[in-house]
């Protein structure tokens, strides 16, 4: 393992004051505290670094040396949907990241898109249904309720008032609350009045291992208390939910409840595509039947809170935990690294058998146009922009102001790339457009392209190149591209196509290479 790592994460919102979450946010700051105390018992050098943007991830991942990330992110920019990006980026600049991929992030930060994902695996779950900004609740089941923001993490939105024994007024008052507060779609559960557990499942040496089953003890509550793990409980210290609701593990449970609840934990954590560490959150009936309440890919890593309290219940102790996740982090990535090569290797292969690369023709149109569209990537007026300026190059040939060429692999074209020197500039030029159609894309063809055009706008006279690009979430991967070959932000043009929607630009000197 090199021995320096980046330990990052988000730096508190002040913004989260306005929706009283402060305190959860704030809690990050004590899993930088546990993990660099373990890094030292590991005799591991680190550094750390806070971020506050989507923007600012790709910055520090761009100049850090460090090989290995490890991921203490929970939201960004108010969004804890935005902080699940950090892995992919991660990925795209060939780092290491601790924790769940993207996907896995971003659909559990979704109760309703995980709770589909889990009820399509077969997967026991409560039944739920949403309620959109400025609609009213329509229930198709009866009550109890428990109402909560669709995507809020750290039990935000959750305490004694979320909870509603019956359709009508107060249904509707809680909805309102989190359409107010959150800004977001409530989803209204039915509330399962039992026993409350969670589950720990950590990937360990390559294999899926399920920590002993936890228990909330709620044996303080007073008759008529939701027995609940609201958002006091987590995270008011002082308060009687925080003081009352100790948890117990190993769970003193039958031996047949702590093999079903086992099983179904693993069966979540593999259904929703977790990868490292998840808890995995589950309230037992009257009957004594198990609902997956939820599965948490980046749950709290505080050496007080679950994750760790089930690893140390298995004799496993903090130090070795984040030892654990820090060598499946490198497992991933060499796995990936591996894949990667092999894909070059046979990108290569057709390369010397006919691989060419083109000034376009009148026919190529259709076929550039049909995979720019298929990439998703595009709106319909920027595919007329992409018609126009294609056909525009293919109209004046070599002199006109738009210089125009393809990537052929078997008669197929594959790759285009287009470029023309700046207007009114001496020696700068405007790399226009590059695509690669999504079958071929992750086979260094965008790179042989981009290198292609800087080596013909070299021979041309040319001094700097300049690329722009949207700053829409979709096209990080695409920011991370440029970055990865050398271009670096010139400068950003908010709202520049659409609101919110920044024009990127990007330069790189020629002398630089490819």
């Amino acid at each position: 393992m090199k021995k320096t790592l980046l330990i990052l994460y988000n730096r508190p919102d002040s913004s989260l004051n306005q929706i009283g979450c402060s305190e959860s946010d704030a809690g990050v700051l004590e899993e930088v505290e546990a993990v660099t105390a373990a890094l030292k018992k590991l005799r591991l050098r680190y550094r750390i670094q806070s971020i506050g943007s989507v923007k600012e991830i790709i910055e520090v991942l761009s100049r850090a040396p460090e090989t290995t990330i490890f991921n203490l992110v929970e939201i960004l920019e108010g969004s804890s949907m935005k902080a699940g990006l950090v892995p992919s980026l991660c990925k795209a600049f060939e780092k290491a990241c601790t924790g769940c991929n993207t996907r896995s992030l971003m659909l559990t930060t979704d109760k309703w898109q995980s709770k589909a994902v889990l009820a399509a695996a077969a997967l026991p779950v409560p039944r739920a249904f949403l309620v959109e900004p400025g609609q009213r609740a329509r229930p198709n089941f009866n009550g109890p309720y428990i109402v909560k923001p669709v995507a809020a993490d750290g039990s935000e939105g959750i305490d004694d008032a979320a909870i509603i024994k019956t359709q009508g007024a107060a249904l509707n008052k809680a909805v309102r609350r989190v359409h107010t507060q959150f800004k977001q779609t409530a989803i209204v559960e039915q509330f399962v009045d039992g026993r409350e557990f969670n589950i720990t499942v950590l990937n360990k040496n390559g294999k899926t291992a399920v920590m002993p089953v936890a228990e909330i003890d709620f044996a303080a509550f007073p008759p008529g208390k939701p027995r609940i793990i609201g958002y006091e409980a987590k995270w008011i210290a002082g308060s009687f939910e925080f003081n009352n609701t100790p948890r117990v593990v190993p769970a003193k449970i039958s031996i047949a409840l702590a093999k079903q609840l086992t099983m179904l934990a693993a069966k979540a954590a593999a259904a929703v595509g977790c990868t490292d560490y998840c808890r995995v959150d589950f309230r037992v009936d009257k009957k004594n039947r198990p609902l997956i309440l939820e599965v948490n890919a980046n749950p709290d890593l505080c050496p007080q809170d679950g994750v760790a309290a089930a690893v140390h219940a298995a004799g496993i102790q903090y130090h070795q935990f984040v030892k654990i996740v820090l060598d499946n982090a490198l497992a991933r990535m060499k796995k990936f690294k591996i894949k990667n090569q092999e894909s070059k290797i046979r990108n290569r292969k057709p390369a010397a058998s006919g691989d060419v690369i083109r000034l376009a023709e009148p026919e190529d149109v259709h076929m550039v146009l049909k995979f720019l569209e298929d990439t998703k990537f595009f709106r319909h007026e920027e595919m007329l922009v992409a018609e126009e300026v294609i056909t525009d190059a293919i109209k004046h040939g070599p002199d006109g102001p738009y210089q125009s060429y393809v990537l052929e692999r078997g008669g197929a074209v594959i790759g285009w790339v287009c470029w023309g020197p700046t207007p009114c500039t001496v020696g700068s030029f405007d790399i226009y457009w590059l695509g690669v159609t999504p079958k071929c894309q992750g086979l260094g063809l965008g790179r042989k392209l981009m290198d292609f055009a800087e080596e013909k706008i070299r021979s041309a006279g040319g001094r700097l190149f300049f690329v722009e690009t949207s700053g829409r979430d979709s096209y990080l991967p695409t920011r991370a591209f440029y970055e990865r070959i050398g271009y670096t932000i010139a400068s950003v043009v908010k709202d520049f196509y659409a609101p919110g929607d920044d024009k990127i630009i990007y330069t790189k000197p020629t002398q630089q290479g490819g």
